[in-house]
């Protein structure tokens, strides 16, 4: 059995995760906007990196790309917002 990495910074780190997800979803069911939905996905994402960083599943190689594919997908997003029509 793996040793489960659960200090303080990555249970805080998924816990705003989780809030993320939801206002963002929220905001979407309410304004029907793409963006805030977008920015869900990406930290869906960073949800799951931390997942991964504290059940110890991966190596820092697959946790780069999950969180540099979030990190693209929350610029697109903030791109939209900036400049929606």
């Amino acid at each position: 059995m793996k040793n489960i990495a659960l200090d303080s910074m990555n249970a805080l780190g998924l816990t705003f995760n989780v809030i993320i997800v939801v206002l963002g979803y929220w905001s979407y069911k309410k304004s029907r906007e793409m963006a805030p939905l977008y920015i869900s996905a990406a930290f869906i994402l960073f949800g799951i990196s931390y997942i991964i960083t504290i059940l110890d599943l991966g190596g820092t190689s697959e946790i780069f790309i999950i969180r540099a594919i979030a990190y693209l997908i929350f610029t697109f997003a903030v791109y939209k917002l900036a400049f929606k029509r």
